[in-house]
């Protein structure tokens, strides 16, 4: 089977800087370098490490009448205010079916003249058709599958790329720059300041030494991206959210614009409104287990004996030194502080529900 994987335009790189490579959402990806997955995870926090997110799916939304036509299509598939986006800034959202489940996350920019996607690796295959369909005439999708992306992160990430592309630096948190071919966001999925950087093939190789060649930059893997998301209480799809899971259950009901909870023309509406109004049965919610032992994904959560949830990511934080997890648990169960039992290996290991994040957010506000 390895012979079907793809590769992305730094897997030559990878493999020279030690990587291991692993297969993942159909390409072979480094999970880890020499370090290790905490070195690296430790490492992000404490300077910058560059991570290859490539395989995810980027596109372009292009208007017959400039961006606001772009965000009208976009916006009949999720409820995120695409239409309030001001060139040069960047928000999340989420794609909905019609009855209220998450199909994906995404990230949408405003770049002026076009709207800027990027959208998960898993799914892209699902998304773009989807968006393409629903777009009216005049509006047009572009796929760029010629272009790579690289995140780099941590709180040294910003200082050191300002070095080559001077302005990047003057960005706040979501805000875009655009030189040199790139197209940089100041924004990733670690909790921590940092950017991502979209950029032609071609030449992704060439930057990724640049970057790496900076004081304090080293490579990282999959593994640390996850460990680091999870401390961050940031989702991932197919774990955390899925076509079953609706906004109000992630405790996403922040990624919805105002005016689209007034209007309530989104698909899914309906369920939306009333689980806003009436409580929704399940809720995502953080969990701190009382020892070391890590629960992963699929660990029934109990709470007097009964089964009352379900982990959806679990691990151990190496920045908080212990087992972190996330994942749903009936509402009456989902307040801070409530104890819980994680059933790992047929042992319930007390537990209890905890605040989110585990590691604060060091945004650029």
């Amino acid at each position: 089977m390895t012979d079907t994987l793809l590769e992305t335009p730094l897997a030559a790189l990878h493999r020279e800087l030690g990587g291991r490579m692993v297969p993942f959402a159909g390409y072979t990806m480094p999970v880890q370098y020499t370090p290790g997955i905490m070195a690296e995870h430790l490492h992000c926090r404490t300077a910058a490490a560059l991570f290859d997110v490539s395989h995810m799916g980027q596109a372009e939304l292009v208007g017959a009448n400039g961006t606001q036509d772009a965000a009208a299509a976009l916006e009949k598939l999720t409820p995120a205010d695409v239409q309030g986006l001001k060139p040069g800034r960047q928000r999340y959202g989420l794609l909905l079916n019609e009855t209220g489940g998450i199909v994906d996350d995404f990230m949408v920019a405003n770049l002026g003249d076009r709207l800027f996607l990027v959208v998960n690796a898993s799914r892209k295959h699902i998304d773009l058709p989807l968006i393409e369909a629903a777009l009216p005439a005049g509006v047009r999708l572009r796929t760029l599958p010629d272009r790579a992306l690289i995140a780099l992160q941590g709180p040294g990430a910003v200082a050191a790329i300002e070095t080559l592309f001077p302005g990047v630096a003057a960005l706040s948190f979501m805000g875009v720059w655009q030189g040199d071919g790139l197209v940089v966001s100041r924004s990733g999925y670690t909790g921590e300041d940092g950017v991502e950087i979209s950029v032609p093939a071609e030449a992704a190789e060439a930057l990724a030494r640049r970057l790496l060649a900076l004081p304090g930059v080293l490579p990282a893997g999959l593994g640390a991206r996850d460990s680091l998301r999870l401390e961050a209480g940031l989702c991932l799809y197919g774990n955390d959210i899925d076509e079953t899971t609706s906004p109000v259950e992630a405790n996403l009901v922040w990624s919805m614009g105002k005016r689209r909870r007034m209007a309530w023309d989104f698909p899914g509406a309906a369920r939306i409104r009333d689980e806003l109004d009436n409580g929704a049965q399940r809720l995502r919610v953080g969990i701190r287990a009382h020892g070391r032992q890590p629960a992963r994904q699929h660990t029934e959560i109990h709470a007097g004996g009964a089964a009352v949830g379900e982990v959806t990511s679990g691990g151990f934080g190496p920045s908080v030194n212990g087992p972190v997890a996330m994942g749903y648990v009936a509402r009456g169960h989902a307040a801070d502080g409530t104890p819980l039992e994680l059933m790992v290996r047929g042992k319930a290991l007390p537990a209890a529900v905890a605040p989110l994040p585990f590691h604060p957010h060091r945004y650029a506000r």
